[in-house]
């Protein structure tokens, strides 16, 4: 078997801002930690400069998850435009922070057909890939499975995603579990994606329409994934998104460590 690289980290500061929110993960062994600019990237570079250091003296890697309301398949220029601002703006926050994956809801469909949104948010990410060379950050642009049907973002779409702009990609388990009414197949799922890829998970509340929220972390609700994960010797970044991040979090790391003792023997 392959060796397995599994780091757990929660998503958000806690309320407690990045600085003593790095040094509480630290405490609590946690391997990584997803910046959430959920309304918007409001963090000054200087800020990004002091999370940076002490991410790196706690050993604890980073990513940055985009502002919420993104839509690459926007017909209104100004909000493509935008959205497109956002993303840069994180990607310019993760280079100083020294993260490597830019985390984002790509689009919606909203009347298009799924291959119209394709093409356009193509396009889009082709653009701001461009920027970011210009720039000369050291990041990678990760779009991610998205919970609802209603919204561009099924694992085959962000596969093809991949396949045409070179991005990678941000695997949600939770919200393909939504999109698929509770019933995946985790072997299945891991067995389209590489070794190596960054991807969330929490408890989640879905109906019909997919996701609703997420929710508390159980570790039998953990307990397949987990499984899969260690099974293959995979290398991924994991981050939790339930209501109370660090908690559930620790308790995934510890069901990873129990497997990863276990095969050891």
């Amino acid at each position: 078997m392959s060796i397995c690289s599994i780091k757990i980290g929660p998503a958000g500061s806690d309320g407690l801002g990045y600085i003593k929110a790095l040094n509480k993960a630290a405490r609590m062994g946690l391997d990584c930690m997803e910046v959430a600019f959920t309304y918007g990237v409001r963090m000054k570079a200087e800020e990004a400069e002091a999370v940076a250091a002490v991410a790196r003296t706690k050993g604890i890697l980073l990513s940055v998850h985009a502002p919420y309301y993104i839509n690459l398949a926007a017909d209104d220029q100004i909000k493509l435009a935008a959205s497109k601002g956002r993303i840069l703006s994180s990607c310019r926050m993760a280079a100083i922070m020294g993260g490597r994956k830019v985390v984002f809801h790509a689009g919606f469909y909203q009347g298009h057909s799924a291959e119209k949104t394709f093409d356009r948010i193509v396009k889009a990410i082709a653009e701001l890939q461009t920027a970011i060379r210009k720039n000369r950050w050291t990041v990678t642009l990760c779009p991610e499975i998205t919970g609802k049907p209603s919204q561009f973002g099924s694992l085959d779409e962000i596969l093809a995603l991949a396949k045409e702009t070179g991005c990678e990609y941000t695997v949600d388990f939770s919200h393909l579990l939504a999109r698929a009414g509770g019933e995946l197949d985790y072997g299945e799922v891991l067995n389209r994606l590489p070794r190596r890829f960054h991807a969330h998970f929490s408890g989640i509340e879905f109906g019909p329409k997919g996701e609703r929220r997420h929710l508390k972390t159980t570790r039998a609700f953990f307990l397949p994934l987990a499984e899969a994960l260690v099974s293959r010797g995979l290398d991924v970044t994991l981050i939790n998104e339930s209501p109370q991040p660090y908690r559930d979090a620790a308790m995934m790391r510890r069901v990873i460590r129990q497997l990863l003792n276990a095969v050891a023997g």
